[in-house]
């Protein structure tokens, strides 16, 4: 297994040298620096794995070094320390990007367990933008988002293919129109018609029989299920 890398970005030297010991102890390898740019230089040559960023630096606050590390890599990890304890502050860096809000003094046991939780599910990202997802005869490749049905590729844009994937990776289960749309459209309010839009059009793409669907079941007075037949 490849060692994990995590960039430590503090002006505080003491605070450095405490993370790079407790990361050490999980197997992490922590690389310290003092400044955003300096950090951002490091980033350009080392393939890190999670950073751990203070906001209040003097050449450039944690706020401008994530703005500028979004734009090098949208899916790294970034986990804020910071001693600002506002909700402002809070709801801003949340706002730019980052994954998660740990206020100084922090529990260095909590802050390992954060970091492990999202170096697991970096992985785990990056497994799933790796595979095929297939059932039976439908397939699609998530790299390309190329969809065929046996030797037949099928054309879908946008929110269908991410319908179609949202359903294919959670086969057999039963999902309402809610969990659907909170899943795939990602917005806090709810539209129950549009699920039934684009169901009814991945419907008529991907099935011989859009009346009698066989991938896309209705469970009624509940939602759908994929692949139950």
């Amino acid at each position: 297994m490849n060692t994990q890398m995590v960039l430590i970005i503090d002006d505080e030297e003491e605070i450095r040298d405490l993370l790079i010991k407790y990361l050490e102890r999980e197997g992490i390898v922590g690389i310290p620096c003092s400044n955003g740019a300096e950090a951002l230089k490091i980033m350009q040559n080392t393939n890190v794995n999670l950073i751990l960023l203070d906001i209040m630096m003097e050449d450039m606050d944690g706020f401008e070094v994530l703005r500028h590390i979004r734009n090098m890599d949208t899916e790294i990890p970034v986990i804020y320390l910071s001693a600002r304890e506002e909700e402002y502050d809070k709801v801003l860096g949340l706002g730019l990007g980052a994954d998660d809000y740990v206020t100084k003094p922090f529990s260095p046991g909590e802050l390992m367990a954060r970091v492990k939780a999202h170096l697991r599910r970096q992985v785990s990202r990056k497994k799933q933008a790796q595979r095929i997802l297939q059932h039976k005869e439908l397939k699609m490749d998530i790299n390309s988002y190329l969809v065929t049905i046996g030797n037949k590729r099928v054309e879908l844009v946008g929110k269908e293919l991410l319908l179609l994937k949202f359903f294919m990776e959670n086969p057999n289960r039963v999902f309402t129109k809610s969990q659907i749309y909170h899943q795939v459209w990602d917005e806090m309010f709810e539209d129950d018609n549009t699920v039934m839009v684009y169901i009814s059009r991945l419907r008529e793409k991907i099935e011989e029989n859009p009346r009698a669907p066989k991938w896309i079941q209705t469970i009624r007075g509940i939602g759908y299920r994929f692949g139950g037949e």
